[in-house]
């Protein structure tokens, strides 16, 4: 047995994320533009967490990095090996969790996670695996949703009607710049931090939700959860697209987001 008081969560999350690929999408362009950040340069050794599909991966890769890519969901892992073949580079994906990375101390030149660490329910773990696999010198970077922007608030919704489990903190916290810096703490210097804009396109606030009720996590989580409870359920649906229409502009969601760079002192 498990001695991970969040491996229950973790079981959950692993199967909640497998249907992520569809959103590949929209997270391809935000990839470009944290390699970019990172200043990810040819040989260099990559490790991209959180992987998801590889979009970050195979974009390090194709700039002549050597990467490894690792993910919770196996699903993903699976479509990130076959977007590797297609894209004709050679990654080593596997499925693991960045809470306990099978790496060796000072392993890679860069760390790099887009949307994807933030999920550890414990962030110093998280953070102390990160930095224990990157050399001295290199560089972590990382993009994260801030807390005041459309998908921090949407994830705030989420947590109202299916609130984190005790001890492990909300992701949106992972977007704010004075949180970064603590946990960062005297481990690394040199800390930058840039913006982008993520733009979803959708014909309305219902198929907007739709998209995220069959692709994204914590919703496809919550939507099974609620299945037995039709009310609540309801609800929460009406108060998404409320929510979602209120920022749905052109036929046009614009999901801010942060990026963070740091060096391993």
């Amino acid at each position: 047995m498990s001695d991970d008081p969040f491996a229950h969560l973790k079981a959950v999350q692993r199967e909640a994320w497998a249907v992520f690929a569809p959103l590949e999408a929209v997270t391809t362009m935000p990839a470009a533009e944290l390699v970019r950040h990172a200043r990810v340069l040819p040989q260099q050794s990559v490790l991209d967490v959180g992987c998801g599909t590889g979009v970050v991966a195979l974009t390090a890769a194709r700039l002549g990095a050597r990467v490894r890519g690792l993910d919770l969901a196996p699903a993903l892992i699976e479509q990130a090996k076959r977007n590797a073949a297609l894209g004709g580079v050679e990654i080593d994906f596997q499925e693991g969790d960045v809470e306990g990375l099978p790496y060796g101390n000072a392993t890679f030149d860069v760390v790099l996670s887009q949307f994807g660490h933030m999920f550890a329910p414990r962030p110093e773990v998280a953070i102390a695996e990160m930095l224990r696999v990157l050399k001295p010198g290199g560089t972590i970077a990382f993009s994260t949703w801030p807390p005041e922007h459309f998908v921090g608030q949407m994830f705030a919704l989420v947590g109202k009607y299916q609130p984190p489990p005790p001890g492990a903190a909300p992701p949106p916290q992972w977007g704010d710049p004075s949180i970064i810096r603590e946990r960062l703490g005297k481990a690394v210097t040199d800390i930058m931090f840039d913006r982008g804009v993520m733009c979803f396109p959708a014909l309305s606030p219902q198929h907007y939700r739709k998209v995220l009720e069959e692709t994204l996590g914590p919703v496809v989580n919550l939507v099974q959860t609620l299945q037995g409870d039709a009310s609540t359920l309801a609800s929460f649906r009406a108060e998404l697209d409320g929510f979602v229409g209120r920022h749905l502009e052109n036929n046009m969601l614009r999901q801010h987001y942060l990026m963070t760079r740091a060096i391993k002192c």
